[in-house]
């Protein structure tokens, strides 16, 4: 027989409560919910992990955004002699340590050729023929050719917004003085040997880890954001304060592309489409059209071949000791070099040892060289004439132009005897 169950015999039946079914059952309010809770476990978790995670080794280092980078253009309006005095009111933060040796990243010779030219550009054109500024303005280049903020190239940094009117980070290569000014050969041939040295590896203290700059008679808008570093003739130097001021924050190297640039053609034959042009840098030039053009005081050929006994046949005489021959205007110094140095920065100490003479020639000996051994490196200038060039002892000291070699025999005796 079917027995028939009452609801009354089932016992008493437990309802939900309203609220939970209106939470749990109202369709996208109950998956939000559940969204939410799920996001809170997962945050949890992984703030559970972290703390369990051990310490990394060493600082840890957090990168920002960096800021705008200045307009060269915005200044305030200030009289020269008003931004002086403003200038000098802001406090100078010396660096404490200097930037580290540059290095350029890529063994492609054009790349290197079109890199020196596109620095010794910025330095002739941005500080004039004054090697401590040049070598000042140089360090801010290759400070920025290595920084994230900046272009990964020597000559992306110099001419960075060239192709605007306004805004160009560099205001040279922007307000039309390439086309109205070229450096002489002499002041062209400094600042390449600055260049040079630079990117062997020479390193200018002073201005630390600057990445900025402007003249002294102007107040720019970005200065106050800045810390101060330095001043070197009419430039005040600065870099980003925290992190972004930093040498954590610099690449290994430049690697970026060397460009070349149509500007620089006049006096550049690496960018004129010639690319035999100094590899060193430092005594090579290009004539306003473009073809390379060495700087040569007297013929390198060995006209009638007969090999002499180094600088004695010169004169009969020895070198002068160490130091320097001359008086006034003219002089003739000895100078021992490191054979393992960067051989650009032979020509870059010829240049400070020469300092305002109007006639000087340097005669570099290669340290541990075999007694009578013909010198390594030879450097001379007239002002007065114009005549300026340097050459060095290729056997001991490669280089990549062949017309930068010390002669032999009777041709190197001709030059030193012109300089005795």
């Amino acid at each position: 027989m079917a027995t028939r169950l009452d609801a009354s015999d089932a016992g008493p039946v437990l309802a939900p409560k309203p609220e939970l079914t209106s939470a749990w059952a109202a369709g996208p309010r109950a998956l939000a919910l559940r969204s939410v809770l799920a996001l809170l476990f997962l945050a949890a978790f992984g703030a559970g992990l972290t703390l369990l995670a051990p310490r990394p080794a060493g600082p840890a280092v957090r990168f920002a955004l960096p800021p705008p980078l200045p307009d060269p253009a915005a200044l305030l309006p200030y009289l020269p002699e008003t931004a002086r005095s403003a200038n000098a009111a802001m406090p100078i933060s010396p660096p404490t340590a200097p930037a580290p040796p540059f290095r350029l990243g890529s063994a492609d010779a054009g790349m290197q050729a079109r890199a020196l030219d596109c620095l010794a550009a910025a330095a002739w054109y941005e500080a004039g023929d004054d090697p401590p500024g040049e070598r000042a303005v140089v360090q801010v280049v290759l400070n920025r050719a290595r920084h994230p903020a900046f272009p990964a190239s020597v000559c992306g940094v110099v001419f960075q917004g060239s192709e605007r009117a306004t805004g160009c980070q560099f205001s040279f290569t922007c307000d039309g003085s390439m086309q109205a000014r070229h450096p002489g050969a002499a002041a062209w041939a400094r600042s390449r040997a600055v260049a040079a040295a630079a990117l062997g590896g020479a390193v200018d203290p002073r201005v630390g880890l600057a990445t900025h700059y402007h003249a002294d008679y102007v107040v720019p808008v970005w200065r106050s954001g800045l810390v101060k570093l330095a001043q070197v003739g009419l430039h005040l130097f600065y870099r980003w304060p925290g992190t972004w001021g930093s040498p954590a924050v610099l690449r290994g190297a430049a690697g970026g592309e060397e460009p070349r640039i149509v500007l620089l053609a006049a006096i550049s034959a690496a960018h004129g489409g010639d690319v035999a042009a100094s590899g060193d840098g430092t005594a090579g030039t290009a004539t306003p059209g473009g073809a390379a053009a060495p700087l040569a005081y007297l013929p390198l050929d060995d006209a009638d071949g007969t090999a002499q006994a180094g600088p004695r046949a010169a004169t009969g005489k020895p070198l002068p000791a160490q130091g320097s021959a001359g008086e006034g205007n003219s002089a003739r110094i000895v100078l021992v070099f490191d054979p393992a140095a960067f051989p650009g920065s032979y020509a870059l100490r010829a240049l400070s040892a020469c300092a305002e003479r109007e006639r000087c020639a340097v005669v570099g000996e290669l340290r541990d060289a075999a007694p009578g051994q013909s010198p390594g490196f030879v450097y001379v200038r007239d002002r007065r004439t114009g005549a300026e060039g340097a050459w060095w002892d290729c056997a001991a000291l490669p280089r990549a132009n062949p017309s930068r070699c010390l002669p032999k025999g009777s041709a190197l005796a001709r030059l030193l005897a012109d300089w005795r």
